[in-house]
Parts: structure tokens; sequence; C-alpha cells
């Protein structure tokens, strides 16, 4: 490798590289090859916007200065951190990249337009807040559905007058400093560093805001209300709510307690934008619909109004696969719904070789005449893998008898290489890992099924849920008890359907009067309190077909 280069890799600005000088700020950097990093401080530290990953050259750097103590390696402020060793070879990336993000839903039906804005001949109104003015002259005017998920963020900007999406974008969640998953999060935000999360997500949804009105020149003050969907501790991250009672027993949001209490009449949030900090019209409704119960956020409200899940006959099971899975199964009688604490392990965490979608990741593997064959995403060297890559290669490791259902590999090797080459192997170790991810994953949705007190092939339709459900092989994904071995013709990937949903609901008050009538009459299974929860997670370890 040369040696005094800032590398930057390809999804950053196509390998450009610099040399390195020392003393120079990764900000200065960062501006030699115009990538862009968000500030709104004037780059002295205090809006704690400019947070970049070093994935490379971590130890040459000058020490963390005061204004960067919320953060742990390898996450720096670019402001303050600067090159004190020219030596060897620096690359970092701001929070943005270019991960495989969906977007996209199976709406086929269009929207229905139910809201509380006029426009006049001379203003734009607000009807249900004493005739508001809300803009002073005639103009369109847009709102934003925004799915805030444990790793990703995605946002459909929308005319309220026509209901046409207008431009739809995603990035990483920004938290991630905080740590992979809801409880790290929810730890991290309970120390003295309370509210940086929060403005973590605000200021990048701040920046992507940015981007979208330049892109489509439109104002801010346009912007009329925003729709914001999430599990639990995201979505009262994003209102700045204390999280710490979601991660202890009973595991329930400030919010729930409020409504369990009679406080307050629903577990739904609304402010506005002014509150928040959010730079669009000051008088914008910030609003979210209501959580479900303990982990089971509001994003699932809203797959539920995506999918229809109240209306008509029959008995629907609605999986949303992430690092949180939830499980939703119900008729015109009962609905029940529980959480399972996947973990990160099949979006690259904990796996020797894992990485989420980037560019570069293995997401289909083949086996022929005892050699992987596979592709990456964007068809680039491979770099690791990913989690429809590793729901691939296990089932072919299983199919080929290199391991069996227990996860051991035959002759008892330690790892399997997958290329030689550029040295992508998996361990013994990262097996168990994905087998204890995927028990948690089908034992949720196992014991949904027979507490509802029926079995897979009762189920009418299979809704699955989710960017990572949207990529995997289904027959794959069952071949190693990652899902349940539900009839294929019953399965229907339905993409985002969080963000489909927070549409629907952006647009339409009905709808939202609608979850409120129903969401109350979903009843939350507790995995953990199920006697036969162990004897279920221990067959979910298993690499087979599992039934119910």
């Amino acid at each position: 490798m040369l040696t005094n280069i800032l590398k930057m890799t390809k999804f950053i600005n196509d390998k450009k590289s610099i040399d390195l000088v020392k003393n120079k700020t990764l900000f200065e950097y960062a501006d030699d090859i115009k990538m862009r990093v968000p500030t709104s401080c004037g780059r002295f530290g205090d809006c704690h916007e400019c947070i970049v990953e070093i994935t490379e050259g971590y130890d040459n750097l000058s020490e963390p200065t005061t204004e960067e103590s919320f953060l742990k390696k390898p996450f720096r402020l670019a402001c303050q951190t600067k090159t004190i060793n020219t030596n060897d070879n620096l690359l970092f990336t701001p929070r943005k990249r270019d991960r495989k993000i969906l977007t996209s839903s199976s709406n086929e039906n269009g929207y229905e337009i139910d809201n509380n804005y006029k426009i006049t001949s001379s203003s734009v109104i607000l009807k249900d807040d004493g005739e508001k003015i809300l803009l002073s002259k005639p103009s369109k005017i847009y709102g934003l559905a925004i799915d805030i998920g444990t790793t990703t963020v995605a946002i459909n900007l929308v005319n309220l007058e026509t209901s046409d999406i207008l431009s739809t974008s995603s990035f990483e969640n920004p938290q991630v400093f905080g740590g992979s998953d809801v409880m790290n999060r929810i730890s991290y935000d309970t120390t003295k560093f309370r509210g940086e999360l929060h403005k973590a997500i605000i200021s990048s949804i701040n920046f992507e805001i940015g981007e979208l009105v330049k892109k489509l020149k439109i104002r801010r003050r346009q912007i009329l209300e925003i729709l914001i969907v999430g599990n639990s501790t995201m979505r009262d991250l994003f209102f700045n709510l204390d999280v710490e009672t979601i991660g202890v027993k009973p595991y329930k949001s400030v919010t729930e307690f409020d409504f369990l209490e009679n406080k307050v009449k629903s577990t739904e949030l609304c402010s506005k934008a002014i509150n928040l900090g959010l730079r669009i019209n000051p008088e914008a409704k910030i609003y979210s619909p209501p959580l479900i119960a303990s982990h089971i956020g509001s994003d699932v409200s809203a797959g539920l109004i995506a999918t229809d899940f109240f209306d008509g006959n029959g008995t629907k099971i609605l999986i949303d696969i992430g690092t949180n899975t939830e499980v939703v199964l119900g008729n015109s009688d009962n609905v029940l719904a529980a959480s399972c604490p996947a973990g990160p392990a099949f979006e690259g965490g904990e796996i020797s070789y894992g990485m989420p979608g980037y560019s570069g990741a293995i997401e289909k593997v083949n086996c022929v005449d005892n050699k992987y064959i596979y592709e990456t995403i964007g068809h680039t060297e491979p770099k690791g893998i990913c989690g429809s890559g590793l729901i691939d290669l296990l089932s072919e490791m299983l199919d080929n008898k290199f391991m069996n259902n227990l996860g051991k590999f035959f002759d008892n090797q330690d790892s399997l290489k997958l290329d030689y080459k550029y040295d992508v192997e998996i361990t013994r170790r990262d097996v168990s890992n994905l087998a204890q991810a995927k028990a948690a994953n089908v034992c949720g949705q196992a014991l949904v099924i027979k507490d509802f007190g029926i079995t897979i092939d009762d189920i009418d339709e299979v809704f699955l849920a989710g960017g990572f459900a949207n990529y995997i092989d289904v027959e794959r994904a069952k071949n190693i008890g990652f899902i349940l071995n539900f009839p294929s013709k019953k399965i229907k990937k339905i993409g985002n359907s969080a963000l489909e949903g927070a549409t629907k609901l952006l647009l339409s008050n009905q709808l939202r009067s609608k979850l409120l009538k129903y969401v109350n009459t979903v009843n939350h299974l507790e995995l953990e309190t199920k006697t036969d929860f162990f004897d279920f997670f221990v067959e979910g370890c298993q690499f087979k077909k599992i039934s119910v």
C-alpha cells in the first residue's frame, strides 16, 4: 500500500487520494475532495454534527478533545481531529455511506388524502388550529414520512395536495456511536451524554432536508408536517424523551406508563418543528403514531396500516425483520404481537467478515462443484459478507455437507474459506453467533403462532417486511430455520412497510384515527415469560427447517 496518502473509499469520492499533512484536520481533507460533512457551529466542536468513522489510521491522529468526550473509538469529530503522523494511510467516512437501504414498498393502490391544510388565494391555512396561517401566500405544500430504524433512516418527501412522492432518500442512523442495538443506546443515553443521540438524529435529518430542498428547489418553510415512525427507543430518542425505562422490566416507554396511568389518551406523540430544532416551517406538526407495546413501536403500527392488516378476512402474520424482529399475528377476532431481540449478527455485527450492505459486500452465494460462486454489491472486489449472503452461505454449507444441523464443520475445521484470493472466511464462532441470532428470530415466530392456538398451515398471508427480508432468498432462509417453513405461495415480500405506512398516515387523518382505534386491541406476548421459550430457542439454534 502507498504511504503518505489519505485514501477515500469508492463510495465517498471514487477512490480519490490526497497527500497527508501534519496538523491538518479531517474537515480540511474533506474540503479538499469536496466531501460534504454536516456542521452548524462553524467547526468549533459545539454542534457535534461532524461525526466521522475512522476505518484506518486511527492511532495516527491527535488525542480526542474535550468536545469529543462523548465518542468512543473509532468515531471522531472532523473539526477537532488532526493528523499527527503521516507515515501511514488514513481512511475515514462521514456518517452517510453507500449502504444498500430499502425504501420501496409494494403499494399498488395509491394514497388517500385527508389532511388539515387549506390553500386560499392569499395563504396556506391550518384548519384545525383556529385557521392559523402557516404561509402568507399560496404555495405548494409538502410533508415528510420518516422511518427511523436502529441501523438506517428512510425518508419520503410527499406533496400534501397530490400525494405524489417527490423524492426518497436514506442514510445510516448516525446514532451508531452509541451502540449497534437499542439496549446499548439506552445505556449510552442514561450516561452524562444524555441528549447526544437526540442531537445526532435531528442534525442528520436536517442535513437530509437541506439536500432535498436543494435538489427540488423548494423552501424549507413549505414543509408543513413530519410523520415519524420507529421502534420505541428510536422514536423516544427523536423526541428527546428519557428512554431508561425501555431498558428495564417491564420494558415500557414513558409514554406507555403515562397511558396506563390515564395521564394521556394514547401513546401517540405530537410536537412542533421549532421545539425539536427541525429546520422546516417552525409551526410544522411533528407526529408519531401510537406504540403497540414495549419494544414494538410505531414502525410496526405503520406496518399494520401498510398491509391493511385490520381489513378483510383470514389470518395474517407480519414479520418485520431487523436488529429487533417484530411479529404480529391476527384475524378479525384477535391480534397478538411480540418482539424478538435478534441482535446485529445478520447485519455484520460480531461476524469475522460480516458487514452491512455496503459496496463490496457479498450478497449472493452458490456452491458449484465444491467451489463458491458469489456476487457483491456494486460488483466490486469482496470486502466481507452481508446478511443475505450469510443466509445463502449457511444454506449452501448445509446442503453440500460442509456443516451439519448443529453448525459443526466437517473434519472439525475451525473456519471455511469463501474466497482464498481475498481471504474471506466464516468461522465456527461466526456460525454460533448466527445460530443464536436466527434462533431468537424464529423462536418469536413460533411462540406467537403456538400461543395463538394455530399452525403455520392455518395462516392465509405471510408478510415479510424490512430491507433485510427484501433481499434474502426465502427458500434458503427456511432451509436454515431463519424463518419458519411457511408455504411459499403464502409469502409476500412487502418492502419497507414502516415507511409505506408512515406515508399513508402522513396523508390521512382518517387512517390515524383508525390506527388509534385498533392498536389497543393488539395483545402483547412477552416471549421470555413462556415456559417453552428455551425449548424453542434451542431448536431454533439448529440449521434445519422448522414448523409449528
